[in-house]
């Protein structure tokens, strides 16, 4: 089994399959004439007016699961010591992550990272609580209390919430350091402060907008959201993460370097790239643009390194990277092969 592939399966170790259940109709949610959930009704609201954000929901496939690096203007976004942080984690394969050792997933959880994408809402006057399939939760205090001034940092971090008209505006802190921003190894540090913006625009949708800041790896706050939906007649799946030590401590090993480009050929690679076809989940999960650049002589695909196996074909997180060119050498587009399948990129002009 080659290390990529190793990656890849010890990547999707965490994930259970999307929910199913028995099929059983949720109760008192609108429906439409002929049965089917309607999910472009009114907002539901509690009896004090606010909007009910209960029920169970799906966070759509987001890339900032997998990398909360997606904008390009956003890459010089951490700190010195935290991108060597990142990079140090990826030279080792993520082998760090600490959902692959069944730990909580922290504040990467907003987007289901190192979960499944369903966690359902339960809100009251005073509280609101969200449980994740991967057995986590989280409690929002709603009844006015400040943060704490100096929590005992936690996994999840302590939360409190107030409402800025229709939108549910949460903030956390408390963290401890030991969890990490996203699938790919962004750390944080115990000085992390979360704010994230619920809102829900009608019965089955709702946007929720995040902002981490954090003086210690951060040079300035940075801000992404996901859409999320109401997932009707359906419920949680009970998930156990039972991986330890000596299921995992033996699948993943440095990233080794099988071949030696060179410089000239590496800087042939450098651009941007759009997704033209393959699965819409690698599309999804990965982005659907790649900028390659060409750093001190490594090779980078967004903000993680690109190992070289031969000349054209590069070992990455869960993906594997290969460049085509033309007859004249010109370099047209890449393939980035991963678990969901092979999607290509074709170079932008």
């Amino acid at each position: 089994m080659d290390r990529i592939a190793i990656a890849a399966a010890l990547a999707l170790l965490p994930f259970s399959v999307s929910a199913q259940w028995l099929g059983y109709p949720t109760p008192g949610i609108p429906r439409t004439a002929d049965g089917k959930p309607n999910l472009t009704a009114a907002a539901p609201r509690m009896p004090d007016g606010r909007p009910d954000l209960s029920g169970l929901w799906e966070s759509e496939t987001s890339p900032y699961r997998f990398d909360v690096i997606q904008d390009l203007k956003d890459e010089d976004v951490f700190r010195p010591a935290a991108e060597a942080l990142f990079l140090k984690r990826a030279e080792d394969l993520r082998r760090g992550n600490p959902v692959t050792h069944c730990l909580p997933a922290g504040p990467s959880a907003i987007f289901a990272s190192g979960s499944t994408r369903f966690y359902r809402i339960v809100q009251s006057p005073n509280m609101i609580a969200l449980l994740y399939e991967l057995s986590g939760f989280r409690q929002i205090y709603t009844d006015g209390r400040p943060l704490p001034k100096d929590p005992n940092p936690t996994w999840m971090g302590y939360s409190t919430g107030h409402w800025d008209g229709d939108t549910l505006v949460v903030e956390s802190a408390g963290f401890n350091d030991k969890t990490w921003l996203d699938m790919v190894g962004h750390p944080h540090s115990e000085y992390l402060h979360v704010t994230e913006r619920f809102h829900r625009t009608d019965f089955g949708h709702m946007q929720v907008q995040v902002t981490y800041d954090d003086p210690e790896t951060l040079v300035r706050p940075l801000t992404t959201s996901v859409a999320v939906h109401y997932a009707a007649d359906s419920d949680l799946l009970e998930y156990v993460c039972n991986e330890d030590e000596r299921d995992t401590a033996h699948l993943v090993a440095a990233a080794k370097a099988a071949a030696h480009p060179s410089q000239e050929q590496l800087a042939s690679y450098a651009g941007e790239y759009q997704f033209r076809e393959g699965p819409a989940g690698s599309a999804e999960f990965f982005g659907r643009t790649q900028k390659v650049t060409l750093l001190h002589g490594q090779l980078y695909m967004k903000d993680f390194p690109l190992i070289p196996q031969t000349d054209t074909r590069f070992d990455s997180t869960a993906a594997t990277i290969e460049f085509f060119a033309d007859a004249s050498g010109k370099v047209t587009h890449l393939i980035l092969s991963a678990a969901e399948g092979d999607a290509r990129y074709d170079r932008k002009p």
